[in-house]
């Protein structure tokens, strides 16, 4: 480690330690030139995976542009900003422990649908009208029996001509 005092790159740890929350190591350092003594710390560094898009161009990741997206389809809903939070956070954690380096954007819509559908299915018709590009009615009328279908127990759902009395 170099010192930021001096520039050399001769230096002594005198102490090693976790952090509070224990996600850094603090190394207190002794230049063994001038005899500065600083501190260091060390956090891991998951760097993100490159989005490939559709066209095949390739852009960093940005939280901020993920957060609009959830937020326009969750525009008007009773869903708390924990909660939207809370799948941001899920959708970083996904790709952070993929281990890729790339990614493509599709796959990301797909992570936003999911958790979409689990905060608030008029989100979810929302967010896939556009990014299935849907067409037509019967497109709508698939993806919203496609929530009704995960909606009702096993029970519920019966052979087509099966009476309940019977």
């Amino acid at each position: 480690m170099r010192c930021p005092f001096c520039q050399n790159e001769d230096t002594q740890v005198l102490d090693t330690r976790a952090s509070d929350e224990g996600d850094s190591i603090r190394r207190r350092r002794r230049c063994n030139s001038c005899e500065k003594r600083f501190t260091t710390f060390e956090r891991i560094e998951l760097a993100m995976p490159v989005i490939v898009k559709k066209n095949g161009s390739r852009t960093e990741f940005e939280p901020a542009k993920l957060r609009s997206s959830l937020m326009l389809a969750l525009r008007k809903r009773p869903v708390s900003a924990d909660a939207v939070d809370g799948a941001i956070l899920r959708i970083e954690e996904k790709l952070r422990s993929s281990g890729e380096r790339e990614i493509l954007s599709g796959q990301i819509g797909e992570l936003v649908m999911r958790e979409l559908k689990r905060l608030d299915k008029i989100a979810y018709i929302r967010f896939a009208s556009v990014y299935r590009s849907f067409e037509d009615v019967a497109e709508f009328r698939d993806a919203i029996d496609e929530i009704d279908i995960e909606r009702k127990p096993p029970a519920a759902l019966k052979s087509p001509g099966k009476s309940a009395g019977k």
